[in-house]
């Protein structure tokens, strides 16, 4: 098991195995899971966001945006 402490503006630093296994460098963006009944919260690294893919990939999925599409695959 790993430890940090808590700073007075609710900052942590993640230990150094902990890094190595999300592989972790500085600048990366870090997300936590909450799961309330088990009071368990699971931490694990993002992959960078890529503006330009997202952008040109947005670009070809109008086609699915109609109120007969929504209607459609609303309950899958």
């Amino acid at each position: 098991m790993h430890t940090s402490r808590l700073s007075s503006k609710g900052q942590i630093t993640l230990p150094a195995q902990v890094r190595k296994v999300l592989r972790a460098k500085p600048g990366d963006t870090i997300a936590y899971e909450v799961e309330n009944a088990s009071e368990v919260v699971k931490i694990r690294r993002l992959e960078p966001f890529d503006a330009a893919f997202h952008s040109a990939l947005s670009g070809t999925l109008d086609e699915w945006a109609t109120e007969e599409d929504e209607e459609a695959f609303r309950d899958l």
